[in-house]
């Protein structure tokens, strides 16, 4: 049995632009579609919740407004949901467990909306047992879309390219695949963007690897992971870079005109804590494009 495709709406603007795109991967990928609401009764409920308005009634009229939201747009897409009074951290991991994919919205370099706040992010984004998908408010199904020849958006255009970052010298299969899936649904490029440092000034007469020499080996290294993802998805298109200086600049030039940017997130046994890498951090706060955080060993 497939497994659902999960977006957390809290009633905010980003929350629905997550529940939206997520329901356009389930029909994309012809995947259950659910939509998750968790809450923690407090005696000092957010300022969000009015005043005259019960906390279990406001909560129900948040996932309501979210189904007729999405069958407003999706009238042929079954929608589940799910209301949950728990920790919203808690609720969101415990659906990553059960999810192909979890779809949450952002709002970019002000931090999250809603119960994504601070921590709390970065517990769901860091602890996830799935793939995360991050979602701009602003996001709309013609921003996944190459623009039209008169330049006005459109949602019948080829997509624009997944974009993944790539460490070349620690390739992850689970995060490429997922980048080549993304891609193979939409009929969709791939385009992998790596960086590496440079060498130091005192390079020469140490052993070390010259400039010139770096980059033909970072180049050499990319064309011969290129052609063996080809063999495994020969009718994606993919094409790729290796740039010298800061993976977060390189990656979020290129997410300028991608549909999605995906990157890897190594899981931590027995850490304590949240943690998520400088360059997805960045990416978090200033892609334009969706970003997937992808776990793997």
């Amino acid at each position: 049995m497939l497994r659902p495709i999960t977006a957390g709406v809290d009633g905010s603007p980003e929350s629905l632009a997550a529940a939206g795109w997520a329901a356009r991967e389930a029909q994309r990928r012809h995947a259950p579609f659910r939509i998750v609401h968790a809450w923690e009764w407090s005696p000092h409920p957010s300022v969000t919740v009015p005043a005259d308005a019960g906390q279990r009634h406001w909560a129900h009229r948040i996932l309501r407004e979210a189904l007729d939201h999405l069958r407003l747009q999706y009238p042929d897409l079954h929608v589940d949901d799910q209301q949950v009074p728990v920790l919203p951290s808690a609720a969101l991991h415990d659906a990553s467990a059960e999810s192909d994919l979890l779809v949450l919205g952002s709002r970019g370099i002000s931090g999250f909306t809603g119960y994504l706040v601070g921590s709390v992010a970065l517990q769901v984004v860091a602890r996830a047992e799935c793939p995360v998908v991050l979602v701009r408010a602003e996001q709309r199904s013609q921003d996944e879309h190459i623009p039209a020849a008169d330049g006005r958006p459109s949602t019948v255009t080829p997509y624009r390219d997944v974009v993944i970052g790539i460490d070349l010298d620690q390739p992850c299969d689970e995060v490429i695949e997922f980048a080549y899936e993304a891609a193979r649904v939409r009929g969709a490029a791939v385009r992998l963007v790596h960086s590496y440092r440079p060498p130091t000034l005192y390079a020469v007469g140490t052993g070390e690897i010259s400039g010139p020499e770096l980059a033909a080996d970072r180049e050499h290294s990319l064309e011969g992971l290129i052609r063996q993802w080809h063999d495994k998805y020969p009718d994606i298109t993919t094409t790729g870079t290796a740039n010298q200086g800061r993976a977060a600049s390189h990656l979020l030039r290129s997410s300028q005109d991608a549909c999605l940017l995906v990157l890897g997130r190594r899981r931590l046994r027995g850490h304590i804590g949240a943690h998520i890498g400088p360059v997805t951090h960045a990416a978090m706060h200033h892609a334009p494009c969706p970003v997937a955080v992808v776990p793997h060993d």
